[in-house]
């Protein structure tokens, strides 16, 4: 019999891709569907959320642009902590006691030197914007509820990941987008652009489900994961091969209204300590990966 799994944030780009990954997937979980839309900031609408009692749960939800976390603090820590608490009670009055997994950020480190590259979990996190607060606040919620409440509570840190279905307002998909644009014709062929001389640690979206996955299994409860793939690329390397792959010549420009603060230029993980307590190994190449986000593209820029 398959283990009743609940994941927030089903209808967000990750949890698309859980939802079919779920179906086709011959997995040991089988994913409990919401009886009704709910709201995390609203703990009314949690009861009776559970008709069945999952056997874990994986946090997902959460605002996760950062932009939107400098323009209104006090939403995104509202969704993303106090949401996160919401939850938790809900859980605990429904008399949960499995396994919670909270899906925290890589922007949880802030700036880290060139010295300290890779980042393994030992490094002191330090956020930068309020959306890392946000994430390293419900990180420390969860964490000491699996202390009180003696839940196997794990947290996951996974770094940038792309794939099918992103939204414009990351990078890849954004640059995707136009470049879907510039070859059918609906746009000079002028990328516009932020800072892509940075560099980001990049996994496809399927690998890091099969992470969230992997640590369900064999995580140590009490224990933060990096889930990375260990490699760091330029956005602008990324934005030329998207560039390739679809035949097109185009010239970036960068747009100030792109350019974020407090960025970090260089970003490279580690994923040692996953890969120990789990075997857990990436299996999608950027290549397919960035095929696949061109692909998606170049279908939704036509149905624009």
């Amino acid at each position: 019999m398959k283990k009743r799994l609940f994941v927030t944030g089903l209808s967000g780009f990750v949890g698309q891709h859980f939802q079919s990954r779920l179906k086709a997937d011959a997995s040991e979980w089988a994913l409990l569907p919401a009886t009704y839309r709910y709201d995390l900031t609203e703990p009314d609408s949690l009861e009776g959320l559970w008709p069945e009692m999952p056997d874990a749960v994986i946090h997902l939800a959460g605002q996760t642009f950062v932009p939107e976390a400098f323009r209104d603090p006090a939403r995104t820590l509202g969704i993303n902590l106090l949401g996160t608490l919401n939850l938790l009670q809900a859980l605990k009055a429904r008399g949960f006691t499995g396994t919670f997994l909270y899906v925290s950020s890589g922007d949880v480190y802030g700036q880290v030197t060139e010295t300290d590259l890779p980042i393994t979990e030992q490094q002191p996190p330090c956020p930068r914007n309020p959306y890392a607060v946000s994430k390293l606040s419900a990180e420390f919620l969860s964490l000491q509820w699996g202390l009180s409440e003696g839940w196997p509570v794990m947290v996951a840190r996974p770094f940038n990941h792309i794939g099918t279905g992103q939204s414009e307002s990351f990078v890849i998909a954004s640059a995707a987008r136009q470049i879907s644009r510039i070859k059918q014709g609906l746009q000079a062929p002028q990328l516009e652009v932020g800072d892509i001389d940075v560099t980001r640690d990049f996994l496809d979206v399927n690998d890091v489900i099969s992470a969230y996955l992997a640590l369900l299994e064999k995580g140590v409860p009490g224990q933060v994961y990096n889930i990375c793939s260990g490699h760091e690329q330029s956005i602008r390397s990324l934005i030329e091969q998207l560039g390739d792959l679809a035949q097109v010549a185009m010239q970036l420009i960068q747009d100030p209204t792109r350019l974020r603060r407090a960025d970090q230029r260089r970003v490279c993980g580690s994923s040692a300590k996953l890969v120990q307590a789990t075997g857990w190994a990436p299996e999608i190449t950027i290549k397919q990966s960035l095929r696949a986000v061109l692909s998606d593209w170049e279908t939704r820029v036509r149905h624009e």
